[in-house]
């Protein structure tokens, strides 16, 4: 009986809950019927009703199971992937708080819900593991409880395990964040290109030049007004006012081995006033350097000169309205070979004179074919490298001049043979001071035997030195025998050097000063001539494309012969342009 009257209450508890929810439902009906209208509903009005209620996360799940009387039951959604859905003990809080009336008895065998849960398997293998876990955990709990002390043994709360396994669709990161967009911390922002730090022009006057395919050419253009005290190099001066303009070219190869380099002038000078004075002397020359390759080198040079007679000529045509005109062409071509510490060289060179007719004060022509002569000269060098600074050598030379009239007016075969010894030394200091100096002696034979040889001693020399920052000092010395057309003279040796010496005192203004001196000996009769130059002259420029230039140029020359003195002053003025 005392089974019975337990289930005979619960029915009747069953049928009073019933009623009281049949007879609620009717109220509420009969309520909305009979109640006036409540005109419109605010948005505030309808999240209050909603949300005032009931907390949304506690509100049921449409994935739950459904109560029997719903209706036809609801198969338990099973997902593919494990933990989509929340397990059964995290989802029990939920289900606890959906029963308004009764109070939770889990060991009510009449609860459906507890019933349906208890006797419902876990789905997953996870689930059942961690079921395992659970029923093991009293049995390890209680041995270890057995084994502390009474005074140890405290309550405490088992704390459920976390899974951490995704349940659902993981969020892909940006494809950029696999990369490494860190800036590199030695970077530095590039600053406008107008605002960069550009650096120092050694020499912001120097010309820049033009290029012209492979080659850096550099034209200047020099124009003003001469002053001269002795327009025609004469014994009786007579001063002129010239008009002087003069063109300069100079080309350099841009190769990456070999070297080219290319140089031409010409000069317009024209009395304005004063004595008359109409001169065209023009130049052209260039070299080129070669390396063959296997210790070979080749040097090449060709040049051309035009322009009057010097006044220093040691023949003298006596009643001349002007000095006639002189064209020298000439050549060389050599190889130079290596071999350890030991230079050879060979090269052969050949130079070509014209003499023009000179015009005499009598109006006459005087013809000087008889002059033109054509010489071939062959040298053989060989020097030992002592240091890289220093290489002596030692130098041989043969050759001859073959005069295009075999016999001149006066009668004499003046063709000949030409022989040179000489030994010195090459210097190689870099930019600080490069060049070689020699001596020796030179002799040249004639073909008629009446005419005496020519037998002197030689010395030549070329140097490029600078002493300091912005000056150079430049040294040119060489021994040239000289012809004659004077019946029973044979000709003369001329020694003549040159010494320059250039200044960059500031930025824009340059200064130079140069002295020049020779001495030339007559052979065959007791005469010498020493000549005597001497010059300065400043730059000053505006810009690097302009500037204003002047000289003071002094010339003497001193003979033992007669009507052979002059002495020349003078000054230019003008205008220097370059590119």
């Amino acid at each position: 009986m005392s089974g019975v009257r337990p289930a005979a209450n619960r029915v009747l508890l069953h049928a009073l809950f019933l009623a009281a929810g049949t007879a609620a439902s009717i109220g509420a009906a009969w309520a909305q019927e009979t109640s006036p209208l409540r005109g419109a509903v605010t948005e505030d009005n309808i999240n209050n009703e909603l949300l005032g209620r009931q907390q949304l996360a506690q509100r049921p799940s449409p994935l739950d199971p459904q109560p029997a009387e719903a209706g036809i039951p609801t198969p338990r959604y099973q997902p593919v992937s494990p933990g989509a859905v929340p397990d059964e003990q995290q989802r029990q809080p939920a289900r606890a708080q959906r029963s308004l009336f009764r109070e939770e008895n889990p060991d009510d065998t009449f609860d459906e819900d507890a019933t349906q849960e208890q006797a419902r398997p876990p789905t997953t293998a996870r689930q059942r593991a961690e079921a395992a876990r659970q029923r093991a955990a009293p049995a390890r709990n209680v041995a270890a409880t057995a084994e502390e002390p009474a005074e140890a043994r405290q309550p405490t709360e088992r704390a459920e395990p976390v899974d951490e396994t995704p349940t659902g669709t993981v969020r892909t990161g940006r494809i950029d964040d696999d990369l490494d967009l860190r800036v590199d911390p030695r970077a530095e922002r590039a600053a406008a290109i107008e605002t960069l730090a550009q650096q120092a022009d050694d020499d912001p006057y120097a010309p820049l030049g033009l290029r012209l395919g492979s080659f850096i050419v550099t034209p200047t253009v020099e124009s003003g007004i001469t002053w001269t005290s002795n327009a025609n190099y004469e014994p009786q001066p007579q001063s002129a006012v010239l008009s002087e303009t003069t063109l300069r070219l100079n080309a350099v190869s841009d190769w990456s081995s070999n070297l080219a380099t290319f140089n031409a002038f010409g000069t317009f000078r024209k009395s304005i006033s004063g004595a008359e004075l109409d001169e065209k002397p023009a130049g052209i020359d260039g070299t080129l350097q070669l390396d063959l390759g296997n210790e070979y080198q080749a040097l090449a040079t060709l040049g051309y000169v035009i322009a009057p007679e010097s006044a220093s000529s040691p023949v003298t045509i006596e009643g001349t309205a002007e000095r006639p005109i002189r064209q020298t062409l000439a050549g060389s071509l050599g190889v130079e070979k290596d071999i350890g510490k030991f230079r050879f060289g060979l090269t052969g060179a050949a130079e070509r004179d014209w003499y023009g007719d000179a015009q005499l004060s009598t109006g006459e022509v005087l013809s000087q074919q008889d002059r033109n002569s054509t010489l071939g000269t062959l040298a053989l060098r060989g020097g030992y490298e002592i240091s890289p600074a220093a290489t002596p050598f030692v130098e041989a030379q043969v050759g001859r001049r073959i005069y295009e009239q075999r016999i001149d007016d006066a009668g004499y075969e003046r063709s000949g043979n030409l022989l040179g010894l000489r030994a010195g030394v090459e210097i190689d200091l870099g930019e600080k001071l490069s060049g070689e100096v020699s001596a020796g002696w030179i002799e040249e034979t004639f073909d008629d035997p009446r005419l005496a040889p020519i037998s002197a001693p030689s010395v030549s020399a070329e140097f490029a030195w600078s002493p300091l920052r912005g000056t150079t000092v430049g040294l040119i010395a060489e021994t040239t025998v000289e012809g004659a057309t004077t019946p029973g003279e044979s000709g003369s040796v001329l020694y003549a050097g040159r010494l320059n010496l250039e200044r960059q005192m500031r930025s824009n203004l340059t200064g130079n000063l140069a002295f020049g001196l020779g001495y030339r000996d007559y052979t065959g009769i007791d005469g010498d001539d020493v000549i005597f130059s001497a010059e300065t002259g400043l730059t000053y420029w505006f810009n690097r494309y302009a500037g204003l230039t002047g000289r003071l140029r002094h010339e003497q020359q001193t003979s033992s012969l007669p009507d052979r003195d002059y002495q020349v002053n003078s000054v230019f003025v003008g205008l220097r342009m370059q590119r």
